[in-house]
Order: C-alpha cells, then sequence, then structure tokens
C-alpha cells in the first residue's frame, strides 16, 4: 500500500497531526472533511503523471474531448485529486491545459498574482494535504509574470503601485532583490527565485505540511512554465 492510501482524514486522524492543528481538526470532523478515499498515487507518481501529461501538451496538443458529463458526475459526490497546484492567476497559464488536459476532480488549484502562499492560499493547501490526502503540491511560476515583473520594477525604480497592488507584491520582493544583478534576465531569475522561495514558504510556515512532508506524506517542489513552448521545468 502506497503512503496515501489511508489518507482519508477524519476527526481522529485530523488531531494526530499536532497541537498546531487543533482549530483545523474542529472543522475536519465536520461537512468540511473529505468525505471519501484519497488518490492512490504517491507524490513521485503524481509528479510523473504531470511531466508526461505536460510533455503531451508540448508535442500534440488538441482541444479535450472528455466525456465531461461524465467525468461531472463521477465526482459530484466525493473529490479525491492527486496534485495541488499554487499558480499564477495569469490568463495564459491554466493548469489544467498545460498538464495535458487533466478532467474534472483530478487538480487541487489555488491561483493569485505571483503564486503567493498567503493564509488564505496556505489554508487551502493544507486543506488539500490534511483533508483530500493530496500527496504533491507544485508552486507554478511562469515566464514573464506581471506580478513579479512590478516587484522587479519597485526593486529597481522605486515604483509605487496603487490600491491593493503594492501590498500583494511584497512578499515577492525579498525574491527580487536575492537574483538583483545575477547574469541573465531578472525578470525571470526572480520567477524563478519567487517559485523557490514560496515553496520553501509552504513548509516553513505550515506545521500541517511540515509534518506531512517529515513524514514522507507529501512533497513540495517548484516549477516554471515557459510561455512560447508550453514546457513546465521542475525545481526539485
Amino acid at each position: 500500500m502506497c503512503i496515501v492510501c489511508d489518507q482519508k482524514m477524519g476527526r481522529r486522524a485530523f488531531l494526530r497531526l499536532g497541537a498546531g492543528m487543533a482549530a483545523a481538526a474542529a472543522v475536519g470532523g465536520s461537512a468540511f472533511a473529505a468525505g471519501g478515499p484519497a488518490t492512490s498515487l504517491t507524490a513521485d507518481q503524481a509528479l510523473a503523471k504531470l511531466k508526461e501529461g505536460n510533455q503531451r501538451y508540448v508535442s500534440s496538443p488538441q482541444a479535450c474531448v472528455a466525456d465531461l458529463a461524465k467525468a461531472r458526475a463521477g465526482v459530484a459526490k466525493h473529490q479525491a485529486p492527486w496534485v495541488t497546484i499554487l499558480s499564477c492567476a495569469d490568463s495564459r497559464v491554466p493548469p489544467e491545459l498545460i498538464f495535458g488536459g487533466q478532467n474534472v476532480g483530478e487538480l487541487f488549484i489555488a491561483r493569485n498574482a505571483g503564486n503567493m502562499a498567503d493564509t488564505a492560499t496556505l489554508g487551502t493547501i493544507e486543506y488539500g494535504a490534511a483533508v483530500l490526502g493530496v500527496p504533491l503540491i507544485v508552486v507554478l511560476g511562469h515566464e514573464s509574470c506581471g506580478a513579479v515583473a512590478a516587484a522587479c520594477e519597485v526593486v529597481e525604480k522605486s515604483t509605487k503601485f496603487p490600491g491593493s497592488i503594492g501590498p500583494m507584491l511584497e512578499p515577492i520582493i525579498p525574491a527580487a532583490l536575492a537574483v538583483k544583478g545575477k547574469p541573465g534576465d531578472f525578470v525571470d531569475n526572480a520567477v524563478r527565485e519567487n517559485a523557490m522561495r514560496t515553496a520553501s514558504r509552504i513548509v516553513s510556515a505550515s506545521n500541517i505540511i511540515a509534518d506531512l512532508v517529515k513524514n514522507g506524506k507529501v512533497k513540495v517542489v517548484a516549477a516554471r512554465y515557459d510561455l512560447d513552448d508550453g514546457l513546465v521545468e521542475f525545481f526539485g
């Protein structure tokens, strides 16, 4: 039996993740619980499936011809996604398509500008891993990310952005500072650095995820999507 076959998280299993999960455990036994078995894929199998899907998208992209009505009916009562993807909100980066036309109920996705792990997003990721039993978490940056480019502009030109955009960029700025002056394209270097830092933050900021990683039940990786050729490059 693989490491995630028995990860359906009822109240007792949720509590076992530790004192840091006490509040979450109170919800784990309610309507928030998974209500069915988790995926049977391991993190490595899920990662291989993502890579295979991306290769299919790159080599022979085509419109999805899946029986969506049948797929929708199949997951209406229960979901068992096999990967959580934290992606940028960019309209050119649809995770279901770039990973080979994955169907309803397969990918657990959180999206925001710059693929950042804010409180709501981190809670979403924790729910996917601890309640739904998702074995793999992927932080997906992409070429020419507007949010990362804006953060680089803040670093280079001290640009001030209006409304909530400025505060939204603040978590990306450390990544831009870390690669400023390094060989290569500043923005693209920052895209990679930001994805890797976010992947690290998911583990360091969440006792839930850290425990699952430590126990070999979850893997967290960073990646970059190329807008031109459609290829996803994984780091780690």
